[in-house]
């Protein structure tokens, strides 16, 4: 008997999960954790058409020392890309049950993932829009960082770091 995951219905006053001490910081138990981990694995080993195309477009781009990892793992959520130094995520949407998204959804922004949702039709046939779309929020993150930095260093009076 194949055991399958129900999700319980979004309900606006529902909150994401807090962040606990048990798996890697999120409520979820480490047997749960290691079966979301593995089916990650499974999708990185068996990529959709939009995945395939995406990865290599994405390949192609000059990302300095970030870059975009396939099928991450964040909290219970499988993104098919993310960038945890920007905390951006990126998703493509081929389909599944809309509660289970938007509760995802709910769950990545509750710990300051910003999550960027494409659809597979799109990203088939305009690959180079959605990989500027990526590259444009991924440069504003960076440069967001770098303000909240320096207004940081500002406030306690301390001097800058000097990049080596």
């Amino acid at each position: 008997m194949k055991k399958t995951l129900t999700v319980r219905p979004l309900d606006e006053r529902t909150e994401a999960p807090a962040l606990e001490k048990r798996g890697r910081g999120w409520a979820i138990s480490e047997k749960r954790l290691d079966a979301i981990h593995e089916q990650a694995r499974r999708n990185r080993m068996e990529p959709t058409e939009a995945q395939q195309v995406l990865a290599a477009k994405l390949a192609e781009q000059e990302l300095g020392k970030f870059k975009l990892t396939r099928q991450q793992v964040i909290g219970s959520a499988i993104v098919d890309f993310a960038c945890n130094p920007l905390r951006i995520a990126v998703s493509i949407d081929e389909g599944g049950d809309p509660a289970l998204v938007a509760r995802r959804d709910k769950s990545l922004e509750a710990v300051g993932v910003k999550l960027l949702r494409f659809t597979a039709a799109r990203v088939i046939a305009e690959p180079d829009a959605v990989v500027a779309e990526i590259v444009a929020a991924m440069k504003a993150s960076y440069d967001e960082r770098g303000r909240a930095r320096k207004q940081h260093y500002q406030q306690r009076g301390a001097p800058q770091r000097r990049g080596y």
